[in-house]
């Protein structure tokens, strides 16, 4: 697939997404457009000839697909546009997003058809994919699973443990996002909790980083994923440099859009660039 296809992909995804949170007055702005490349990527790009993530809507539970653990829970609507755009739910759904009797709730679950880890709760993900990604070993299963982590998450402990833990069984068949925004809901997150050197950091701890510097770029993302599917015998983490808030120019790089829903003034403005890109 082209990579201009895979823009227009992104810039659909991030209409979907801010209509389901404006309809729903409920969401996390900032952070789902900071990582809807990453997710476009995993669901739409193609790789010589191959599927980037192997899934397939009419079986969402495929003994043969691969596992997205989406670690930064705060972020569904990103998730939940790309289901619907591959086909696993009617696209209907999102506008009942959040809301009591809908079928997409306010962070991902596993109730959802193509949504393989109930998140929400920070610092949990990365141990549910070593979980997934050890059974797979044991069981002698090519499947890959991939993970989604914001940066700020970083600052809780368990995801220590847990690449302490992907490292020792030398969890080959994991590949692990860091969307690198800099930014939380308090501010900065060098000024919370600094999290750097976030690429030595995995390095000691036996993996084998790789560093974006543009993570909405397609071409860095899919050479990342290609060069990390040929990775031995070591967990694979992505660090993607990304912008909190991309594509709504008044709100990129800012830290008051992290938890946010865009006024109504603020959606007539920014939809009609988005559906321009598509």
């Amino acid at each position: 697939m082209e990579n201009k296809k895979l823009e227009r992909i992104a810039a659909k995804l991030r209409v979907m997404a801010l209509e389901a949170m404006h309809e729903a007055n409920y969401g996390y702005t900032g952070s789902v457009m900071s990582v809807m490349e990453i997710v476009a990527a995993l669901y739409f790009g193609v790789i010589n000839d191959r599927q980037v993530m192997r899934v397939d809507p009419k079986k969402s539970q495929w003994d043969e697909r691969d596992f997205l653990v989406f670690s930064k829970g705060h972020a569904a609507p990103a998730l939940y546009a790309a289901l619907a755009q591959r086909g696993f739910f009617a696209e209907d759904e999102l506008k009942y997003f959040a809301k009591v009797g809908g079928l997409l709730s306010g962070f991902p679950s596993v109730k959802i058809p193509g949504v393989d880890a109930t998140t929400g709760s920070l610092g949990q993900g990365l141990s549910v994919s070593v979980g997934l990604a050890l059974s797979l070993k044991l069981d002698k299963k090519p499947n890959k699973v991939y993970t989604i982590l914001g940066d700020a998450e970083l600052q809780e402990g368990q995801n220590w443990e847990a690449a302490m833990s992907a490292a020792h069984y030398r969890l080959d068949n994991m590949i692990a996002f860091v969307d690198r925004n800099k930014l939380q809901m308090d501010g900065r997150v060098a000024q919370i909790m600094e999290i750097d050197p976030i690429f030595e950091k995995f390095t000691s701890f036996g993996w084998y980083p790789i560093r974006i510097i543009d993570g909405h770029n397609f071409d860095m993302l899919l050479e990342a994923i290609n060069k990390a599917w040929n990775v031995k015998r070591k967990p694979v983490v992505i660090i993607c440099n990304t912008i909190k808030g991309k594509g709504i120019p008044f709100a990129e790089h800012k830290a008051a859009y992290s938890r946010s829903v865009l006024s109504d003034a603020e959606m007539e403005e920014v939809l009609p660039l988005l559906r321009a890109q598509v």
